[in-house]
This record gives C-alpha cells, sequence and structure tokens, in this order.
C-alpha cells in the first residue's frame, strides 16, 4: 500500500520533469490553514499537487482519498487512498475512474513500515533521487451545497524484489516513457499492460525515524537514514 510519500523539490524541479506550467511552491496551505505542507510528510486527506488527463499542462490539487460522485457519506474517503492495480477495471469504486479520469501523483520517494517488532519506517526512492510519478485515479464529488471536491488515490500493485522484505504491496510507479500512455490511452489492453511493479534495480531503500509516524512533522529529518531497529528486547 501506499499512505505516506515525499515531494520535496521546488516548483522549477516539476515542471522540468513534467513539462507543465508550475508555480515556485508547490504545496498550498490546507483549507483554514496559513502554513504550506514541506512535502516530507504528504498524508492522506491532504491537498496534493497531482497532474489530471483532463488538465495535462498544469498542476492540479486534489485532496488524497478518493470519493465517487455517487457516495452519500464523504467520510468512505479515508478508506480509498490506494486502489488495488488487480480490480481497477473490475470494482465499481475505481472502474469508471480508470477507464476515464486518471493521474500522475509526483513524488521524489515513499514510505513504508515493517512488519517486525520495531515497526521500523523505510524511505523507498529513485537511485539517482530523481522525481518520478505514481500512477493515480480521480473522482469529483458534490456536497449538499454544490460545492465540486476533487479527490485521488494511488494505484498499489505487488511489491518488487526491494519492496518485498518490507511489505507485500507497493505503489505503482510508471516508468517514465509510459506516463503520457497513462494520461491519454484510450486502448485498455494497452493501459492493462502498465499495472506491474517498477524494476527493483532503479530504485533503493534505508530505514528512517519513526517520526514520520506523526503527519505534523514534516521536515529533513524524516529522509536521514537510522540504524534499522531489531525489536524491542
Amino acid at each position: 500500500m501506499c499512505g505516506r510519500f515525499q515531494l520535496s523539490v521546488k516548483g522549477k524541479q516539476i515542471s522540468e520533469r513534467f513539462d507543465i506550467e508550475v508555480h515556485d511552491e508547490i504545496h498550498r496551505p490546507a483549507p483554514g490553514q496559513v502554513s504550506a505542507a514541506k512535502g516530507f510528510n504528504c498524508a492522506p486527506f491532504q491537498w496534493l499537487p497531482v497532474i489530471l488527463n483532463t488538465q495535462p499542462f498544469r498542476l492540479s490539487y486534489l485532496r488524497w482519498g478518493l470519493l465517487p460522485s455517487w457516495v452519500s457519506d464523504p467520510r468512505t474517503a479515508s478508506k480509498m487512498i490506494n486502489a488495488r492495480a488487480e480490480t481497477l477495471h473490475e470494482k465499481r469504486v475505481f472502474k469508471t475512474a480508470f477507464q476515464q479520469r486518471r493521474c500522475l501523483v509526483p513524488a521524489n520517494g515513499f514510505y513504508e513500515w515493517k512488519n517486525n517488532i520495531a515497526h521500523q519506517p523505510y524511505r523507498f526512492f529513485m537511485r539517482d533521487e530523481s522525481l518520478f510519478a505514481f500512477a493515480g485515479i480521480w473522482e469529483q464529488w458534490s456536497g449538499d451545497n454544490g460545492e465540486p471536491i476533487h479527490t485521488f488515490s494511488i494505484v498499489t500493485t505487488a511489491a518488487n524484489r526491494l519492496m518485498e522484505p518490507v511489505h507485500d504491496r507497493m505503489p505503482l510507479i510508471l516508468q517514465r516513457k509510459d506516463e503520457k500512455k497513462w494520461l491519454f490511452e484510450n486502448d485498455l489492453d494497452q493501459i492493462q499492460s502498465l499495472l506491474k511493479p517498477f524494476p527493483e534495480e532503479l530504485m533503493d531503500c534505508y530505514p528512517v525515524s519513526s517520526l514520520v509516524n506523526k503527519v505534523s512533522n514534516d521536515d529533513e529529518r524524516l529522509i536521514i537514514k537510522q540504524p534499522e531497529q531489531q525489536g524491542l528486547f
């Protein structure tokens, strides 16, 4: 799965990497807040920058946690931060978005927790520390006041060999050559061919501090390599 990720870069880097229009500050304050996130601890229910298939030349800001147009209770979004690649084409909650509303979710790292006694967090990233994109799907939901809320979910797939010792699932990272295909391809068989683990030889990982467990922690301390914890005793 994917419950936290990193996007701690400048707008210029995203602009150059994805060939889109970006203002220098890519993170925006949440409604009712003054300060914006720094991007070291992107979490569910935050408003985060994504690239939509309907507006591919600029960043859009969507809330993480898919909220389909037909649901009555917006709290269901907490259960849909991820969408399994294996069931995208068949589950009602994901099917239409998979066919019509796909997006790229820029990142330069993500976190996963190893299921040992210490529940150790790990940071996963590209070996060259470059930006990459998760495959995502998005939706629009309207409440009683008619105000639309745009939300997204990150697609997950089986773990690659680097990920397997930590978790059996991982976010679906697209190879750069496949990003436009994910956004614009209409042939669902072609899109299905992209639903596979990212090559492990292009990635790396290391253990990090449990500070990442708390969403309010959002700075460089979260990506500093830490000793691996073997257990409580």
